[in-house]
């Protein structure tokens, strides 16, 4: 199949945002956005990088790419609205297998009201899958992180370390599955970008969000960084899924601080509005934890402090981080 056929196949059949002007089949696309700021992000994953064929199935990959962006929007405080897709295709991946990529980031992308409104398509040696998503959010209320303050409660949604524990099982499995390790394994391949969540806290005067895409430990650091403040977080008061804790009693915390996409969000806010935080989980049926506090610089730069039984340490960003410096 050519390229032109292939993007017929893949082409919306209808669109579903308001502000889009032309979609697919131009050169580029056009919308027209009233009274909202404009909020962007892409994310790539390549296989043998970020996923294999024994880690997921063609409809996962596109979902899990497409959900790792619309991650970033939820922590922007954005609703998301359009995404693009550039794909290179290797030679050993069928038409059929290509058209389930794009069925999972169709699933996903419905339950948002997204529309697809274009992309570009080459040939490669591995399968990849570069994912631009494009979002809205009221004019000024985007949010950031570097907005967190000196008294501030720190907080994070959901549970962490499942995604890590999941892959691990997919990897390395042992003896026969569980319902604990289907959860785990559903939570590495099919996760939810905490969207809902972020949209009933759209009131808040101050908020600082960081998706949990490279372990708590480096998203909290950049929160600190950031904000130029010092981050306090109480092991004891991370959250933790019954699954993980039943599978891998030894490395669930620290796959809760480093394991890395979970897509939770770690959130900082004025102690005054923490009742209003916990309305919005409610709200959107998602757990959320009190993991600590906010406080003003003391050193010459900002650090993350994690207390360990019972003694506060330096916590490292022993978070997965793509690029490093030499020596570290």
């Amino acid at each position: 199949m050519d390229e032109f056929s292939f993007i017929r196949s893949i082409k919306p059949d209808h669109y579903r945002q308001s502000s889009l002007i032309k979609g697919i089949d131009d050169d580029a696309a056009v919308f027209r956005p009233s009274g909202h700021d404009v909020v962007t992000a892409v994310d790539t994953m390549v296989e043998g990088v970020h996923f294999t064929r024994q880690t997921m199935e063609p409809e996962q990959i596109g979902y899990r790419v497409l959900a790792a962006n619309i991650s970033d929007l939820a922590a922007m405080g954005s609703t998301p609205a359009f995404y693009m897709v550039s794909i290179t295709i290797p030679s050993d991946w069928t038409h059929e297998e290509l058209e389930r990529v794009y069925e999972g980031m169709k699933r996903l992308g419905d339950s948002y009201q997204m529309d697809l409104i274009g992309g570009d398509t080459v040939s490669g040696s591995e399968l990849s899958l570069s994912v631009t998503v494009i979002g809205m959010v009221q004019k000024g209320k985007a949010r950031y992180r570097s907005t967190a303050e000196a008294g501030d409660v720190l907080f994070v949604t959901g549970t962490l370390g499942d995604s890590r524990a999941g892959l691990e099982w997919l990897l390395n499995p042992k003896g026969q599955a569980s319902e604990d390790h289907t959860y785990l394994v559903q939570r590495h391949q099919t996760p939810v970008p905490r969207v809902i969540f972020a949209s009933h806290l759209s009131h808040l005067e101050r908020l600082a969000l960081n998706d949990v895409s490279d372990g708590i430990a480096n998203e909290a650091k950049e929160i600190a960084e950031a904000s130029d403040v010092d981050l306090f977080i109480d092991l004891k008061a991370l959250p933790f899924s019954e699954p993980i804790r039943n599978v891998f009693p030894e490395h669930y915390v620290n796959w809760g601080l480093s394991g890395g996409e979970d897509f939770e969000l770690l959130g900082c806010v004025p102690e005054k509005d923490w009742s209003q935080v916990i309305e919005a989980a409610e709200h959107a049926g998602v757990p959320v934890s009190k993991i600590g506090h906010v406080k003003t610089k003391e050193g010459p730069v900002p650090v993350v402090m994690v207390n360990k039984s019972g003694e506060w340490e330096r916590l490292t960003s022993s978070g997965y981080t793509h690029l490093k410096e030499k020596g570290d």
